[in-house]
């Protein structure tokens, strides 16, 4: 019965005594992290170091200006959604813990040797402008279907460094159009909606969708964007380089 006893009193006093750590330790410490990787890693990597669509915190201007989560906070609360940053509801507290954890990242970070591990948007403008401008209008083809004050005005502002260069070289879902030519002689066009070895698929000028069995009707696809495949056998390090120069006056 006495060593029973023993035993219960230290569990208790251990039980106690973690309890008190995790009460006394840095809300970065305790509840940041969970928080941040139920809502944040998805974006932006398990140690705020980057993610597949949000930035790297630990780099960030607003963190490294941040004061007690003056920055952070609002940024939280409000989202960005220009930026595709949602808004998120935490109390207070919670939001105190996401900045302390942040914080607590990019102090970590900071202390890695090796260097950065990310890039930097400054890191992909090195190139030579005019000589972008030279590409872009000459043996890059780009002019034919781009202009810079029509498509591409403003793209400096809406996309910066890897989002720049990744939808310079492999645009994501570009707009195609299909003419189907059927048995009849009539041709119909639409938007490109799908196609694969069995079907044709596309959205006519009335919004209505209608798709045919590939072996039953003729068609031609009108995708420009797969100039940008085709490029990527032509591209020098240096065009791609001055590209990117160019389109960051834009």
């Amino acid at each position: 019965m006495r060593n029973l006893l023993i035993v219960t009193g230290a569990l208790t006093g251990a039980l106690l005594m973690a309890s008190l750590a995790f009460a006394q330790a840095p809300a970065g410490q305790s509840g940041g992290n969970s928080l941040f990787q139920q809502n944040c890693a998805f974006c932006h990597g398990r140690d705020a170091g980057g993610g597949e669509t949000g930035p790297d915190l630990t780099r960030s201007k607003v963190v490294a200006e941040d004061v007690n989560g003056d920055k952070i906070g609002p940024i939280v609360r409000n989202g960005i959604a220009d930026k595709g940053m949602p808004k998120f509801a935490l109390p207070e507290n919670d939001i105190a813990a996401l900045v302390a954890f942040i914080h607590e990242a990019k102090t970590k970070a900071e202390a890695q040797k090796g260097g950065r591990r990310g890039v930097d948007a400054s890191d992909l403008l090195t190139g030579n402008a005019e000589a972008g401008k030279q590409y872009f209008n000459g043996g890059g083809g780009c002019a034919a279907c781009h202009s810079p004050t029509g498509d591409l005005a403003g793209i400096s502002k809406r996309l910066h460094g890897l989002s720049l260069e990744e939808r310079l070289l492999y645009p994501r879902n570009p707009p195609a159009t299909v003419t189907v030519t059927l048995p009849t002689g009539e041709s119909i066009q639409g938007k490109l909606l799908h196609r694969d070895e069995f079907t044709v698929a596309l959205r006519d000028a009335s919004g209505r969708y209608r798709s045919w069995f590939t072996d039953k009707v003729k068609y031609k696809v009108d995708a420009p964007a797969e100039a940008h495949v085709d490029l990527l056998a032509k591209y020098s390090d240096a065009d791609i380089h001055n590209l990117m120069a160019y389109l960051g006056t834009l």
